[in-house]
């Protein structure tokens, strides 16, 4: 950021601005309001990068593509490669991985120093609505206080044995490759590490209490993932939980909900996360949280305590890295640049780095059918053109909603390779207000498979054109 400030430090403040947690949002906040001429100082009592950039998004990533080459050294053959007998080291991904992520750290770090923002290794508890207490005793006198810690896995209610499970934290860190691994969750986190391990030749139980994986997505891509998933070896069990964890040796007897019993070599929780407010002051100051656990706030950022401010996913908002970012970049445009920015927290797109991979935006076709009395439904299945000489059987499927009413694309539901990147180009014309007509009048790019996404014409349902019409 360049130009004059228009910020005015505090001379009653050792800083202008205290935050707690350098993850994504708090590194953001304090590296825009330092550019601001602010004096700011983020204690962290872990690692600069936060879950994201430690032990979340960019890790899991890398070891999604780890887990992906299996896929491309089996398809090559189709394709007249010659590929020897592959093996695969899991201490040898670990040890890269571990490398790229001190790079990224250093680079935070870096980029927190350019803007003179002094870092502290250290717990910060607020004792007042003006105080930070470090873990050394060393008091911190701060005009603004941000809170930036994030979430932290839950492990659920506390059954036999629940101290043998290992979170995703652990994940990142095991010694060796298990041979047998259960799962317990249905969501991003226990999908995405279901995919990685069977793909990395880990023979993978996945269990879940609901009726289906990925609640809350649309109910035809959570099928066609599901399929997937199992015609790619891995086992799916709705309808069920762990009840407890036996240690047999160095395995484990892992006992289902219905009685059912499954050997395990390691036993993974991924059942969600929790906003990671306790224990930093909050109780103290009176600071509200919501029903969802996660700190209350405003539009603004701001908490019930007016010079304390929260962001990322302590909030409980839309927990994702991105948001985070956006939150602190406006927390410090606003607070230190005296602009008036709010957040936008509609119209997220996202992405689920299963195989096949899932990008989404908008409303599944559950809540489409709600909100609009009209509405016109498009789907594609199909084999991409890759898998008629690799011989792969994996369907592409892509879905559109549109509003019968204003013909307005309301919901975009991808799965299949780099869907990811897919959707966020969708995501910019769907924010834009696209039409189907808009789509349709799009020239394909051929051959791809993302040309299906304008290629579709004749719908598939359509929802309440008789009365309409």
């Amino acid at each position: 950021m360049t130009g004059k400030s228009v910020f005015s430090p505090s001379a009653d403040h050792d800083v202008d601005l205290f935050v707690i947690g350098a993850g994504s949002g708090g590194v953001r906040a304090a590296r825009i309001a330092g550019n601001y001429g602010a004096r700011v100082m983020v204690a962290e009592e872990f690692r600069v990068g936060g879950t994201c950039v430690i032990r979340g998004c960019v890790p899991k990533k890398l070891l999604v593509y780890a887990s992906r080459f299996a896929h491309e050294f089996e398809d090559a053959a189709g394709f007249g490669w010659t590929v020897p007998e592959t093996s695969f080291n899991w201490s040898t991904l670990i040890a890269n991985k571990d490398r790229e992520i001190d790079r990224l750290e250093a680079a935070y770090v870096a980029n927190l120093e350019r803007s003179k923002v002094k870092i502290v290794r250290s717990r910060a508890v607020m004792e007042d609505a003006h105080t930070v207490r470090l873990a050394n005793g060393d008091k911190v006198r701060a005009a603004t206080i941000l809170i930036a810690t994030g979430g932290w896995p839950h492990m659920g209610p506390k059954i036999p044995g629940i101290e043998h499970a290992i979170s995703s934290n652990e994940a990142f860190h095991l010694t060796e490759l298990p041979k047998r691994i259960v799962i317990q969750g249905g969501g991003y986190i226990a999908v995405e590490f279901a995919c990685i391990f069977a793909g990395l030749g880990s023979k993978v139980t996945l269990v879940y209490r609901g009726d289906n994986i990925l609640r809350g997505f649309d109910d035809d891509v959570r099928e066609h993932l599901r399929t997937e998933m199992q015609a790619a070896g891995i086992t799916v069990t709705c309808g069920h939980t762990v009840d407890a964890i036996e240690k047999t040796g160095d395995a484990y007897a892992v006992k289902l909900s219905g009685g059912t019993s499954v050997p395990a070599d390691k036993v993974m929780f991924a059942i969600g996360r929790r906003p990671n407010c306790m224990g930093i002051g909050s109780e103290t100051l009176g600071i509200r949280c919501h029903e969802h656990g996660g700190i209350e706030v405003d539009e603004y950022s701001r908490t019930s305590v007016p010079n304390v401010y929260a962001v990322g996913d302590v909030t409980n908002r839309v927990n994702l890295t991105p948001f985070a970012i956006r939150e602190g970049h406006a927390f410090a445009d606003n607070v230190f640049g005296g602009k008036d920015i709010k957040v936008d927290h509609s119209q997220v797109p996202t992405a689920v780095f299963s195989e096949p991979e899932l990008g989404v935006i908008g409303l599944t076709e559950a809540q489409a059918r709600e909100k609009h009395p009209v509405l016109d439904v498009f789907k594609a299945s199909f084999r991409p053109m890759k898998g008629t000489l690799s011989g792969r059987a994996s369907r592409v499927f892509m879905k559109l909603l549109v509003d019968g009413a204003t013909d307005r694309v309301v919901g975009c539901h991808i799965a299949g390779p780099e869907a990811g990147e897919m959707i966020q180009l969708i995501g910019i014309a769907f924010r834009m207000g696209a039409t189907k007509a808009d789509f349709d009048a799009t020239v394909a790019v051929h051959p791809t498979m993302a040309e299906e996404l304008v290629t579709m014409r004749t719908p598939a349902f359509s929802y309440g054109r008789k009365a309409a019409e």
